[in-house]
């Protein structure tokens, strides 16, 4: 080391090294401090999940889905999809699923809004539902209400609410609903009242 304008004697070495300690330890408190700051060890808030968060969504989506032996399962079409990043929900604007179930009748879904879970077995539809079918001689039949849960693999719908039934000659009316579409059975829970026009 050293020292302008002294001596390079042990002594002046030593006291050269022990002025200089002083600054040697400010520098490092300086970077201490920037490094390991006080806040550092205090507890963070946890950040906050938006729930709402959209990471991806689509327009005018349109979605195909087939049977293993290659028959059509399902069509569905929306005005928009999203996906809500936090939960893995997927919202549907305006969904539209044609139930073909493998053969040519299908069942037409429709309503205003829908919910699909993470793993697409089941469908929550909500808001004006509509299950539409034409049999093989063009008889329809039309079931109404406000919500409704679809699996569409199970082929298989239920609901809670209120249900309209049009069809087959008359109307039934009913609270909760299980509707084996596979089959096309359908079976009112509760409060069950008909009206059938006579022939």
């Amino acid at each position: 080391m050293t020292i302008a304008g002294g001596s390079n004697s042990p002594a002046s070495q030593r006291f050269a090294v022990r002025s200089s300690l002083p600054a040697i330890a400010a520098i490092f408190a300086a970077v201490g401090y920037w490094n390991i700051s006080p806040e550092r060890f205090l507890d963070k808030p946890v950040a906050k999940i938006d729930e709402t968060a959209i990471d991806y969504y689509a327009t005018n989506a349109h979605s195909v889905q087939y049977l293993p032996d290659g028959r059509l399962q399902y069509e569905m079409t929306s005005d928009k999809v999203e996906h809500l990043k936090a939960t893995e929900v997927t919202l549907l604007t305006n969904p539209d699923l044609n139930m073909f179930r493998g053969t040519e009748f299908p069942w037409h879904v429709q309503s205003e809004h829908g919910e699909v879970n993470p793993d697409g077995t089941q469908v929550e539809l909500i808001d004006s539902v509509r299950i539409t079918r034409f049999d093989e001689k063009n008889r329809k039949t039309l079931i109404t209400t406000t919500r409704m849960t679809v699996f569409p693999q199970q082929q298989y719908a239920q609901t809670e609410q209120p249900v309209r039934i049009d069809g087959a000659g008359g109307v039934s009316t009913g609270k909760g609903m299980k509707a084996y579409l596979k089959e096309s059975r359908i079976h009112l829970l509760s409060n069950v009242r008909g009206q059938y026009e006579a022939r």
